[in-house]
C-alpha cells in the first residue's frame, strides 16, 4: 500500500520504517528540513537499535522518503497516519495544538483528494479523534469522515529500546474503527504483522492505550512503594516480587522497583487522564498516588548518597546513566533530571556518562554538570557513584572497586559489590 505519515517524531519513523520493511511505499512528512534531509541520507533521527540500518535498507529499496510538502506526500497516498506530539500542558491536560495544526493542513490537501483512511497513530484522550480533529479536517475539506474518508485510530504500544522488535512482533493490534469500509483497509495493512488484531470503536480504542499506560505506571510505583517498605524493614524487594509475580494473575512484568519510570509516554498518559478525569467530574485517586510516587522516587538516590557522604555541597558525584531507559537516547521526564537538579541544588559537582544520551541532557543543562566521554573517565572523577540507567557496560562490579555505590536500577549485585547501596532494598 501507499502510505504517508505525519510527523518523523519516535512513534512516526518507527511506524514508518516499519510498514516500509514489510513492502509498503511510505512518505513521511515533517516541518523540520534537517530532520527530513537527515531521514533521506538513511539516518535515523532518534537511536534506537536497529532502526538505522532498517532505514537505510527501505532508503535503497526505494520504499520509503521524508518531504516537507504534505500535499505530495498526501497526493497518492491510501492510508494516512497523524503521529504528532500530544505534550502536557503545565496542568497536566493534553496540549492538543499540533493535532489541531495536522488537521488544518491535512483537510486542506484533503479537498482535491479522493477516498483514503486517515489513521490517528497519536496518543490522544478519548474523543479526541471523532471530535475536534475530525471536526477541523471535516471543516477545511469540505468532506465527511465514513463517506469521502475514512476515519480510524491504532494506539502504538512500542516499548522504547525494543521498538523495531515490538513493531514486527505486537502483542496486539488494536483497531478503532468509524466506518465498515476504512475497517477493512487498515485490518488489511496490519495483516502481515500476524497478531491478534482487536477491532472497536474510536473511543476505546483511545482509552485502550490510556489505561495500558496507567496500569504499567501503576505497577512500577506499586514495586516502588513496596520497595522503600522492604528497605526499611532490611528486605530485598527483588526477592519479594520473584515471590509475588509468579502468581499468573499479577506476571513478574514491570515489577523491577528503583529509582522511578520516565519516557515520553507513562508520566504525560497518566497526567493526561488525570486531567480528563477530573474535567468529567471524576477524581482518580489511585493515579494520582502514582505519580506522587514516582516524583518522589529518584529523589531517594539523593537521600542515600546523604547518609553516605554528608555534607553535599562541593561533592564530587558521578552519574552513571541519563537516558530514562538503555537502549534509547531519550531523557523525557528521566529520572535523572531530578537527581541532577536536586544535586545542582545541594551544591554537587557532577560528571555524567552515557552512552546515547549525553548531548541531550548537554541541551538542557549545558555547563552546570560534566559529560563524561567515556566509563571510565566518569569513574575516575568521583568515589561517590549513582547509577540511574541500567545500561550493561555498568555491569561489570571489577570497576567499582573502591567506589560508594548508589544504585537505583538493581545493575549490581549487593551482595559482592562492596560498599553498595540499593535505592530501595
Amino acid at each position: 500500500m501507499n502510505l504517508c505519515v505525519i510527523g518523523t517524531g519516535y512513534a512516526g519513523i518507527v511506524n514508518a520504517v516499519g510498514f516500509a520493511s514489510i513492502g509498503n511505499s511510505v512518505a513521511c512528512v515533517d516541518i523540520d528540513e534537517k530532520k527530513v534531509a537527515l531521514i533521506n541520507s538513511g539516518k535515523s533521527p532518534i537511536f534506537e537499535p536497529e532502526l538505522e540500518e532498517k532505514l537505510a535498507a527501505a532508503i535503497k529499496a526505494g520504499k520509503i522518503h521524508a518531504t516537507t510538502d504534505l500535499k505530495a506526500a498526501v497526493s497518492g497516498a491510501e492510508i494516512i497516519f497523524v503521529s504528532v506530539g500530544t505534550p502536557s500542558k503545565h496542568d497536566g491536560g493534553i496540549d492538543l495544538k499540533y493535532i489541531e495544526i495536522a488537521a488544518k493542513s491535512l483537510g486542506e490537501v484533503l479537498k482535491s483528494k479522493g477516498y483514503c483512511v486517515v489513521i490517528m497513530k497519536s496518543t490522544v484522550v478519548p474523543g479526541t479523534t471523532e471530535g475536534i480533529f475530525r471536526k477541523i479536517v471535516e471543516e477545511k475539506s469540505g468532506k465527511k469522515a465514513g463517506i469521502d474518508f475514512g476515519l480510524s485510530m491504532c494506539p502504538e504500544f512500542l516499548r522504547e529500546g525494543h521498538a523495531v522488535h515490538d513493531f514486527s512482533n505486537p502483542d496486539r493490534v488494536v483497531i478503532g474503527t468509524f466506518d465498515k469500509k476504512s475497517e477493512e483497509l487498515v485490518v488489511k495493512l496490519h495483516d502481515p504483522l500476524k497478531s491478534k488484531t482487536i477491532v472497536t470503536d474510536i473511543k476505546t480504542a483511545e482509552m485502550i492505550k490510556y489505561a495500558s499506560n496507567a496500569f504499567l505506571a501503576t505497577k512500577i510505583s506499586f514495586a516502588n512503594e513496596i520497595g522503600n517498605i522492604c528497605k526499611k524493614l532490611g528486605i530485598d524487594v527483588y526477592d519479594v516480587m520473584k515471590g509475588v509475580g509468579a502468581d499468573g494473575r499479577i506476571s513478574p512484568h514491570f515489577f523491577n522497583a528503583g529509582a522511578g519510570f520516565g519516557g515520553s509516554c507513562f508520566p504525560k498518559d497518566v497526567k493526561a487522564l488525570v486531567a480528563k478525569s477530573k474535567e468529567i467530574g471524576y477524581e482518580p485517586k489511585l493515579l494520582e498516588t502514582a505519580l506522587e510516587v514516582n516524583e518522589k522516587q529518584p529523589l531517594m538516590l539523593v537521600e542515600h548518597l546523604k547518609k553516605r557522604a554528608g555534607e553535599l555541597k562541593k561533592l564530587k558525584v558521578t552519574l552513571l546513566g541519563l537516558a530514562f531507559k538503555p537502549h534509547t537516547d531519550d531523557i523525557r521526564e528521566a529520572p535523572s533530571l531530578k537527581i541532577i537538579s536536586a544535586l545542582l541544588d545541594e551544591g554537587a559537582q557532577i560528571t555524567a556518562y552515557d552512552p546515547q544520551a549525553k548531548e541531550n541532557v548537554r541541551a538542557h543543562f549545558g555547563d552546570k554538570i560534566k559529560y563524561a566521554a567515556t566509563l571510565k573517565e566518569a569513574l575516575e572523577f568521583s568515589k561517590h557513584i549513582l547509577i540511574v540507567t541500567e545500561w550493561d557496560e555498568f555491569r561489570d562490579e571489577s570497576l567499582y572497586k573502591g567506589k560508594i555505590v548508589i544504585d537505583g536500577r538493581k545493575t549490581l549485585d549487593k551482595k559482592t559489590s562492596g560498599d553498595y547501596e540499593g535505592v530501595c532494598w
